[in-house]
């Protein structure tokens, strides 16, 4: 008996298109929206401080600043520590922002299988183009708070989704993904550096930032050649999704010069969604991927929030504010390179990376408390350092759970092991305050 076309045609040709074009439309198209989706995040803490000011030049109130605050400057320091404290760290920032993100990371993967890929999109795109206009249009603490939690939930919900939605294509495209968030730190910050710089006003440059997610929108829709197996606008057909799952599996497996480990074929796997004992026994195997990049995330964000601050140099030509901010640029830099480098350089053993990072953090402790670094130039290396190693722990953690994981399970796990750095930032959050009081008590 003669199978359908459908069945014999090539599964590259028909899940993923033909040609060398289509691949590169492909990676350019989750670069963008890796880009797309982590903008807003960046942006908005900045943002939402700038607009404050001229809310607190208004109301005559200093409490304002300090809750939103996430750069400082020379000057602002409630105390005689000899840090040159901030009155509240930027670790109450961090937590504001991360926890709406922690919780859709912590439900969404278990119900979110419900709300087709198309819808999820614009669900997302529509929430960080209203975070930018709550915080451009802002009058009040509350709506600048609201803001910056529309662009967490947008984030955080991007997130887990698009990674889900790597599992559709070629596997080479988690490095178009992973660089494109990488690039959002960067060119996030500078870009709304350079805005502001050029002489327009916080809310202008919000305003024209508000590209960022109708880009989000033509990225997904018109430049992504989507799979017909993709559940777009309703939920996935079981029976047709059984029936390419195999394929999918072949496309992803030519898309990477190492076998699979895993040898179960569609054949072997029950059909239909995932039940929730399935889910839970999914997460249990999950475990050894998503700890070690949890630890890389506390122990990195535990720099960036609880030590960045305070590693500053009195007398030499950069200002505390400016040490910061190079910082942070220089940490977002390393991010940006190890994100991008998934096609040259794949680490299997992420927990080497998470010692690493550790080392690397009670290094800064020490150098905090003892303060026995001679010159920035010395900090700068380790931050450098620091974001090549959370940069690499991203994208190698998601590359082996796409490629080890079997091929019922893959889209569930990208999107439930997204858990591990949301977790770590808010344990990194928690930990940081009482360090920033610690030391600025001194």
């Amino acid at each position: 008996m003669e199978q359908p076309a459908s069945v014999n045609s090539n599964p590259l040709q028909r899940l993923d298109g033909t040609g060398r074009c289509v691949q590169i439309r492909n990676w350019i198209g989750f670069w963008l929206l890796g880009l797309c989706n982590n903008f807003a995040y960046v942006v908005m803490l900045s943002a939402a401080h700038d607009i404050l000011e001229k809310q607190e030049s208004r109301n005559e109130t200093a409490s304002t600043s300090a809750s939103l605050h996430v750069d400082f400057q020379v000057g602002n320091s409630s105390n005689s520590s000899i840090y040159d404290c901030n009155p509240v760290s930027t670790a109450a920032v961090l937590l504001a922002d991360i926890l709406p993100t922690l919780f859709i990371k912590l439900f969404a993967p278990f119900v979110i299988h419900k709300m087709p890929y198309g819808i999820r999109v614009l669900f997302c795109a529509i929430m960080a183009a209203t975070s930018f206009l709550l915080v451009s249009f802002s009058s009040a603490v509350w709506m600048s708070i609201l803001g910056v939690i529309f662009a967490s939930i947008s984030s955080g919900l991007g997130e887990l989704s698009f990674l889900s939605l790597t599992v559709y294509f070629s596997r080479s495209v988690l490095e178009g993904w992973g660089s494109g968030t990488g690039a959002a730190g960067l060119i996030g910050a500078l870009l709304y550096s350079v805005l502001i710089q050029a002489g327009l006003s916080p809310r202008v440059t919000l305003l024209i930032m508000l590209v960022v997610p109708f880009t989000m929108v033509v990225s997904y829709f018109l430049l992504l050649v989507c799979p017909p197996s993709l559940p777009q606008w309703r939920t996935k057909d079981t029976e047709y999704a059984a029936l390419v799952s195999e394929d999918r599996q072949q496309l992803l497996d030519s898309s990477d010069e190492e076998e699979p480990e895993s040898s179960t074929t569609a054949e072997d796997q029950p059909t239909g969604p995932l039940s929730f004992r399935e889910r839970l026994f999914v997460i249990r195997g999950l475990w050894r991927f998503v700890l070690p990049l949890g630890v890389v995330y506390l122990t990195e964000y535990f720099i960036n929030q609880g030590l960045m601050e305070l590693l500053f140099f009195h007398n030499i030509f950069l200002t505390h504010a400016a040490q910061y901010r190079w910082y942070q640029t220089l940490y977002q830099l390393g991010v940006l390179l190890s994100r991008s480098s998934l096609h040259c350089v794949k680490i299997r053993k992420v927990w080497i990376l998470s010692v690493l990072q550790t080392l690397n953090a009670v290094f800064l402790l020490f150098a905090v408390r003892y303060l026995f670094l001679p010159t920035v130039w010395l900090v700068f290396a380790f931050i450098l350092y620091e974001g090549l190693l959370g940069g690499a722990a991203y994208v190698n953690t998601f590359h082996f759970i796409s490629k080890e994981t079997e091929d019922r399970h893959r889209e569930f796990s990208m999107a439930a092991a997204s858990i591990g750095d949301s977790l770590g930032i808010t344990v990194a959050g928690l930990i940081s305050l009482p360090v920033h009081t610690y030391f600025c008590s001194l």
